[in-house]
C-alpha cells in the first residue's frame, strides 16, 4: 500500500467513524431510554469507555432485550477497536431492531475493520434500502470498493449518489479527490 493509500484509508476512518457518531446521536436524541440506568455515550478517557462498556455489558446480562444498551456497547466496543466484540453487539442490536441504517452501517465499517469486505457491503446495502438517503451506506460502500477491492469503479455509482445528496461537506470533496486521482476513470456525473 503506498503513502496515498493509508492516508485516504485513515482519513475515511477517522471521518466514517465521526460521522457514524454524529448521524447515530442524532437520530437517537429524544427517543427513550429502555433502561431505568442512563449509559453516558461519547469520547472520553480509556477509563470512561472501560466504566461505559462494564456497565452496559451489566445491562445487557440482566435485560437481553435492551437495544439502546446493545447500541451503546457496540459504539464503546467501534470506539476502542475492539472490532470482533462491536461486530457482536450490533448483531444483537439488530436481533432487536433489524432496520436501523445507522448500527448496520457501523457493524458494516467493523466488517471493514477486520476484512470481510463481503458482509461490510451486504450491511451498507441493506442500510441503503431502508434509507435511500443514508450518506454514511453510500460513502463506505464506496471505500470497501475504492480502497480494499481496488475496484474504483464500482465504488462510482455509490458516491455520485452521495455527491447528488450532498455535494459540498468535507465528506464529498474528499470523494470528488478520489475520484479524481490519477489512474482512476472519471464518471460522466463528475466531470
Amino acid at each position: 500500500m503506498n503513502k496515498d493509500s493509508i492516508l485516504i484509508a485513515v482519513v475515511a476512518l477517522i471521518v466514517g467513524l465521526l460521522g457514524g457518531y454524529l448521524v447515530f446521536s442524532i437520530s437517537t436524541s429524544g427517543k427513550a431510554q429502555q433502561s431505568n440506568v442512563a449509559i453516558q455515550t461519547g469520547a472520553g478517557s480509556p477509563a470512561d469507555y472501560t466504566q461505559r462498556i462494564v456497565q452496559a455489558e451489566k445491562i445487557v446480562a440482566q435485560d437481553p432485550k435492551n437495544l439502546n444498551a446493545w447500541i451503546s456497547l457496540g459504539n464503546d466496543y467501534f470506539d476502542t477497536a475492539q472490532s470482533q466484540k462491536a461486530i457482536n453487539a450490533y448483531g444483537k442490536a439488530l436481533e432487536i431492531g433489524p432496520d436501523n441504517p445507522n448500527v448496520l452501517t457501523d457493524q458494516g465499517i467493523m466488517f471493514r475493520a477486520v476484512g470481510w469486505y463481503d458482509k461490510a457491503l451486504a450491511n451498507f446495502e441493506r442500510a441503503n434500502k431502508i434509507d435511500p438517503n443514508h450518506l454514511q451506506s453510500l460513502y463506505n460502500a464506496g471505500l470497501v470498493y475504492a480502497v480494499d477491492l481496488k475496484q474504483p469503479e464500482k465504488a462510482t455509482p455509490y458516491w455520485n449518489r452521495y455527491l447528488k445528496l450532498d455535494s459540498s461537506s468535507p465528506t464529498a470533496i474528499q470523494i470528488k479527490g478520489m475520484m479524481e486521482q490519477p489512474g482512476r476513470s472519471m464518471s460522466p456525473a463528475m466531470k
